[in-house]
């Protein structure tokens, strides 16, 4: 299960990356584009930082920050749905990265709550 959610998080960040590329490149979208950019390979990056974590509290952290990415990046999808950036070829490769996201934010929170109760 977890190789299989690796794989999930990198193919989400691949995707996410190469949709951003598809929008216009314009001084009004270019900023949204780049925190987009940042947001999203953050959850990536967190997750997988994750490994080298020091303790079960600094590993529950990368896993808080990558949740912390999805969400973030969410907005800015939304905020990129919602000024009709996106064109109407792209509508359902949207949705998708969207539908995405939110299911691994779901995993990422889960994960959190669990680490939380066996702390106690």
């Amino acid at each position: 299960m977890k190789k299989e959610f690796d794989q999930r998080i990198y193919n989400l960040v691949l995707k996410h990356i190469k949709f951003l590329k598809t929008l216009p490149q314009n001084t009004f979208s270019y900023e949204i584009t780049k925190q987009a950019l940042r947001s999203g390979c953050s959850i990536g990056a967190n997750y997988f930082e994750s490994r080298g974590a020091l303790s079960p509290k600094d590993f529950k952290n990368f896993f808080a920050i990558s949740l912390k990415s999805a969400n973030e990046t969410l907005f800015w999808l939304k905020i990129i749905g919602d000024l009709n950036i996106v064109s109407a070829q792209l509508r359902s490769e949207h949705s998708e990265l969207i539908k995405e996201i939110e299911e691994i934010a779901k995993i990422l929170a889960s994960s959190i709550i669990t680490m939380k109760k066996r702390e106690i």
